[in-house]
């Protein structure tokens, strides 16, 4: 399915009734509000997931698509650095028999096919509404040190350009988007532009009660969101 709008992808989830937008829609709905995200697309069918693999170019990622599944690596839904469409297609299969047998109910869309992301320095952005204070930006570092160090910061929407420098510099890992003991150095003005349009971004689109990019590579030249996950308010 190909949406053409944030309203739209907004609407569509609406009438079906459901809050929690799939991978491919919380992807699609940043891409329009200006955010790069890596290349990914719904495969159906077997034969759609190798398809897309060979358009999409080697290696691949595939993904679970369900609305009724998060954590995607938790429950056996991921496969990575797929090379060939043999592996494609025995992936396809693999995923989908582990989710039948595991969660009978859940809704299945099928799986995304997507580029396999050069990696990089691997940031979190996130929202929430806090009761008192309204929607809340969240950034750290990502993938799991954002579990295991809690290394994050806040900021009250909407943010300034001094809100978005201060989130950043303020967290503990800062040094390491510097480029610490030969990492890549990270593009920090880019990150800072990137706050700023998400804040933006959640002014726009109050039915937006939380998300997550996670992990977000960040790289000397850009960045790419890798995963989103987009709840609506009820």
């Amino acid at each position: 399915m190909t949406y053409h709008s944030i309203r739209q992808i907004i609407e569509q989830s609406k009438m079906e009734g459901r809050t929690v937008l799939t991978e491919i829609e919380s992807k699609q709905l940043f891409a329009e509000a200006g955010i790069q995200v890596i290349n990914t697309k719904l495969a159906t069918n077997r034969e759609q997931a190798v398809t897309l693999s060979k358009e999409i170019g080697f290696p691949v990622a595939m993904k679970i698509i369900s609305p009724d599944i998060s954590h995607k690596s938790d429950v056996g839904g991921v496969r990575l650095n797929l090379q060939t469409p043999e592996e494609v297609s025995k992936a396809f299969e693999d995923i989908l028999a582990t989710i039948k047998e595991n969660y009978p109910k859940a809704t299945v869309h099928g799986t995304s096919v997507q580029t396999m992301a050069r990696p990089g320095t691997e940031i979190i952005i996130g929202m929430f509404k806090d009761p008192q204070f309204g929607p809340v930006l969240m950034f750290g570092l990502g993938g799991i040190f954002v579990e295991i160090l809690k290394d994050v910061s806040f900021r009250i929407v909407p943010l300034t350009q001094k809100d978005a420098k201060e989130m950043i510099r303020e967290i503990k890992g800062y040094p390491l988007l510097e480029g610490y003991r030969g990492r890549e150095k990270v593009d920090v003005s880019n990150l800072e532009s990137i706050l700023l349009k998400i804040s933006n971004f959640v002014e726009q689109y109050p039915e937006i009660k939380e998300f997550d990019l996670n992990p977000i590579f960040a790289y000397r030249n850009g960045v790419v969101v890798v995963d989103a996950r987009v709840i609506l308010a009820e």
